[in-house]
């Protein structure tokens, strides 16, 4: 057995006229376009990957030792080589 609980939603205008419109013409109403809507969202979300940022680090040894404690400035004007103020 299916249990139902009433709840309250607030819709745009706009929105709620045209789902209105689309219930009209499907012969439907529009607590089941909702229903299917989350139901939908709600699948999307299950079978989704969590998305993961791949590794695009740079082989090294870190940060010169000279640029320890540096200003972003400094660091800027070393990468596009320009002269030190």
């Amino acid at each position: 057995m299916v249990r139902c609980m009433k709840t309250t939603v607030e819709i745009a205008d706009p929105l709620l006229a045209e789902a209105r419109r689309i219930a009209s013409q499907e012969r439907t109403t529009v607590r089941a376009l909702i229903e299917e809507g989350l139901r939908r969202v709600v699948d999307d979300r299950k079978t989704a990957k969590p998305f993961r940022l791949r590794d695009a680090s740079f082989r090294g040894n870190g940060l010169r030792p000279e640029l320890v404690g540096a200003s972003w400035d400094t660091i800027r004007d070393l990468i596009y080589g320009l002269p030190e103020a």
